[in-house]
């Protein structure tokens, strides 16, 4: 690690604001960032990473360019990296002129049948981002998210974590629910939490089926 960023970062004498702040005045700074995803020491690994995660939401035209790099991230042995990288990626939807995402679009939903409750949580959470950036992938979106009924458990998947797992699909639907065609089948599984253990969960999906029903309503009539 030989950038002097990075080792003041490691050390503590650079905070990740006063490094994002240094690569937003100075976008040729961001390779260093990509080298420090890499690092052996957590503070810069993750430091960076969160700083490009950041940088992504603001300034996604800036970091489109590397989204290959992202695209590996998935597979990171590190979760958090994953975690980062799924979410940067759907930032980065909203400027895919080369349409990068639609051809790993079965990679990044393979982790819906991830073992770890956060990795799902992850990708169902950047759907409704993903959604609205690509309204022509809404079919497939839709699809995929529906299938989080039947994700096995696991030591790190409960059905409590389940139940998490569908707020936040819930929360996506909401995202783009107009723009969806197979509603009935969204209502259903919507329907389905009604009766859930988890009272945050009945509560989501009374508020969801009582606004998109009454939206039907009126646009009926």
């Amino acid at each position: 690690m030989d950038n002097e960023f990075l080792r003041k970062l490691a050390d503590k004498s650079l905070t990740k604001d006063e490094l994002r702040q240094k690569v937003e005045q100075d976008f040729n700074l961001l390779p260093i960032l990509l080298e420090g995803v890499s690092s052996p020491k957590t503070a810069v690994r993750y430091g960076c990473a969160k700083i490009l995660m950041d940088i992504s939401d603001a300034h996604p035209e800036k970091l489109y360019q590397y989204i290959d790099a992202f695209v590996e991230l998935l597979e990171s042995k590190y979760r958090i990296l994953t975690w980062n990288a799924i979410a940067i990626i759907a930032n980065l939807a909203r400027v895919d002129r080369d349409q990068k995402f639609d051809a790993v679009f079965d990679k990044y939903y393979t982790l819906l049948n991830n073992q770890y409750m956060v990795t799902v949580a992850n990708i169902v959470g950047s759907s409704g981002k993903i959604a609205l950036s690509k309204p022509y992938l809404i079919p497939k979106i839709t699809e995929k998210l529906l299938t989080i009924e039947n994700i096995s458990l696991t030591p790190h998947l409960t059905e409590e974590c389940k139940r998490v797992i569908a707020e936040k699909t819930i929360a996506s639907f909401d995202m783009f629910f107009e723009k969806i065609d197979q509603k009935e089948r969204v209502f259903s599984f919507v329907e389905k939490q009604l009766n859930s253990p988890r009272r945050t969960l009945r509560i989501q999906a009374e508020n969801f089926l009582k606004k998109w029903h009454q939206a039907s309503r009126e646009k009926r009539g």
